[in-house]
């Protein structure tokens, strides 16, 4: 059971929202609630004008409500913000937005009530899953079309998906034995005056990413075992003499790949002066991935012990303040940057790809393929590969440096963040692809070099590739072989079977 209070680190995240651990608020996170709401409707009481608790929003934050509407008026806020287009969030995204939206609550300077809060763990702890479109949010005063989406069940309207199964909010809250709440001042704000969108996509990008950085690692060995490349551009000094964190972990991460290698006894004499920079610069290219995602996690991590609310309510210090703790440029600008250096891993790995099925700079057959000519071996793969490279060219390009603005130029300045962060998850996507393909190439090259061995952590990940792509000896479709790669990557399968060999990968 995990207890909501002031810090949420992504390990709580993970065991939330993929492992679906249960989760509640503590003592202290309910005593904060009690306090902030308490003040909050003093406020109410007192009848001062105070940003969207009994005035309108945006544009008409000018416009006052009367007492009798406050609630009408919350209720209103979540219907007319809920316009989002284009396929729905995955239930984890979701997951993700309801745990970091009842986190940012929960801090205590929102105002609201501890009731909303819990509505939104029980339907985490329920599984009840809002259905929630992608597109419609500009990442400024919030997430407010993907949250507004996501916060319509709480009062009865919109869809959830339960048990598998997509279904009108209403009628799945009564099932399960759930009243609609009615909403009080402030509360449909404060749900929706948020980055929550964009912080969850951004989480899970980097938990994905954890895996795919030690894998891109593992492709690199394995294809300096296949092109019987050298090992020096991966010695300790490379990395000590230009201390980037990053570098130094590739280098220790491929050396510990590499040990034991029978291939490379076998070549330690020839008279190649130096490999291409796909192979003897990997170090300096994967480590500066490295150590951009590690900003990326610093920003986010940041972000999960944010209040990210609009008007931030100050109980202790008797005041509200209009401010702009909801805007997503910092998460828009980490987004931009994830994705670039996710697509420098494709880029460099294609251009392994290249090495090893080009006859003429890797000295094995055509293609990688037997009796070349007859069969064509891999050569779409690379094809494939130059075509998902290309696409991160045009993903890469930053979200973040547009603006549009919004609310009749009120909102006159926009991150544009969860497009940022939508992009940089399909550049993952592609380089996961690249990155099977490097993997499937490299191991059809290992089987040219037989029975030289390869490094020892090459080769328990050689040996569990061939479990589910057997050697090449002529053309079939590869396309399922492929996609179960990428499900050994995305699972950490390969990963782990690397580092039972060798030890943990850093």
């Amino acid at each position: 059971m995990l207890e909501l209070d002031t810090e949420l680190s992504l390990a709580d995240f993970r065991r939330v929202v993929r492992e679906k651990a249960p989760v509640r608020l503590s003592e202290a996170a309910r005593g904060r609630l009690l306090r902030c709401r308490a003040f909050v409707e003093q406020l109410v009481e007192q009848n001062q004008p105070v940003y969207g608790l009994n005035t309108g929003f945006g544009k008409l934050a000018t416009v006052r409500i009367e007492a009798k509407d406050l609630r009408l008026l919350q209720r209103n806020l979540l219907l007319s913000h809920a316009i989002g287009v284009g396929e729905v969030f995955p239930p984890e995204v979701v997951r993700g937005m309801l745990l970091l939206r009842a986190q940012s609550l929960a801090l205590g300077y929102s105002g609201v009530r501890v009731e909303v809060v819990e509505r939104l763990l029980d339907f985490l702890n329920h599984d009840l899953i809002p259905v929630v479109p992608s597109q419609g949010s500009v990442g400024a005063s919030g997430d407010l079309a993907p949250l507004a989406h996501m916060c319509l069940p709480l009062i009865g309207e919109g869809e959830l998906t339960y048990q598998g199964q997509v279904r009108p909010a209403a009628e799945v809250l009564r099932a399960v034995g759930l009243a609609p709440l009615e909403l009080q001042a402030k509360e449909g704000l404060a749900l929706i005056n948020g980055t929550q969108a964009m912080a969850s996509l951004l989480a899970l990008l980097l938990l994905d990413s954890e895996v795919l950085l030690k894998t891109a690692d593992i492709a690199v060995a394995m294809s300096v075992e296949a092109l019987k490349a050298s090992h020096r551009p991966f010695d300790e000094a490379v990395a000590r003499l230009r201390p980037h964190p990053g570098m130094r972990v590739t280098c220790a991460n491929v050396r510990r790949l590499l040990q034991d290698s029978e291939i490379m006894r076998s070549h330690q004499d020839c008279d190649k002066v130096q490999d291409a920079y796909s192979l003897r610069a990997a170090p300096q290219v994967h480590g500066a991935s490295r150590d951009a995602l590690e900003h990326v996690r610093a920003v986010l991590l940041r972000e999960l012990q944010s209040v990210t609310d609009n008007p931030l309510i100050l109980p202790e210090e008797g005041r509200t303040l209009s401010a702009g703790n909801f805007h997503g440029q910092p998460l828009a600008l980490a987004a931009d940057y994830a994705g670039m250096a996710l697509a420098e891993l494709a880029s460099i790995s294609e251009r392994r790809i290249e090495q090893m099925l080009n006859p003429s700079l890797s000295g094995l057959p055509a293609f990688l393929a037997e009796g070349s000519g007859l069969n064509s071996g891999l050569m779409i793969s690379q094809y494939t590969a130059a075509a998902l490279v290309s696409e991160n060219k045009v993903l890469a390009h930053p979200a973040s440096v547009d603006s549009i603005p919004t609310s009749a130029n009120q909102e006159d300045h926009v991150s544009m963040g969860t497009i940022a962060c939508r992009k940089a998850r399909s550049i993952f996507e592609n380089t996961l692809w690249v990155l099977a393909i490097e993997l499937a190439s490299a191991a059809q090259a290992l089987d040219f070099h037989a029975p030289l061995r390869p490094g020892r952590g090459v080769e328990v990940v050689y040996r569990r590739i061939r479990q589910e792509i057997p050697h090449l000896d002529r053309d079939r479709y590869l396309k399922p072989e492929l996609g179960r790669l990428c499900e050994l990557i995305r699972s950490g399968e390969l990963v782990r079977v690397a580092e039972q060999a060798v030890g943990g990968l850093e």
